[in-house]
């Protein structure tokens, strides 16, 4: 991704992120954004999951259009990456969602 790029990224949009060999590219929810002055260019994430267990640190969206299979976010899985690591935006989370996914985040994080 080209720095022009990260002025475009918007909490809670869906993103495909490349993770390497390893983690291949996988669907990740925007918590913040880099901002322009920001050396390190770091975006907080948390992963989605197709493989839901039902657990305390997961918050359920079903299926989006954008998406091929229900899906969850894992709330457990926050991470900071390098905004180059985003490779295209997938969709946007409804307004439910994010309300349901901040109240899981305070709760899981005891803030």
């Amino acid at each position: 991704m080209n720095p022009s790029v990260i002025t475009k990224i918007n909490s809670f949009e869906v993103w495909l992120a490349d993770f390497g060999f390893i983690g291949k590219i996988r669907p990740v929810l925007i918590l913040s954004i880099p901002q322009e002055n920001d050396a390190r260019n770091l975006v907080v994430v948390l992963p989605l999951t197709s493989q839901i267990r039902g657990l305390r640190g997961e918050v359920n969206i079903g299926k989006p259009k954008w998406l091929p299979k229900q899906s969850a976010v894992n709330i457990q899985g926050i991470a900071s990456i390098d905004a180059n690591k985003l490779v295209r935006k997938m969709g946007k989370l409804t307004d439910s969602q994010i309300t349901n996914i901040k109240e899981k985040l305070c709760e899981y994080l005891s803030l």
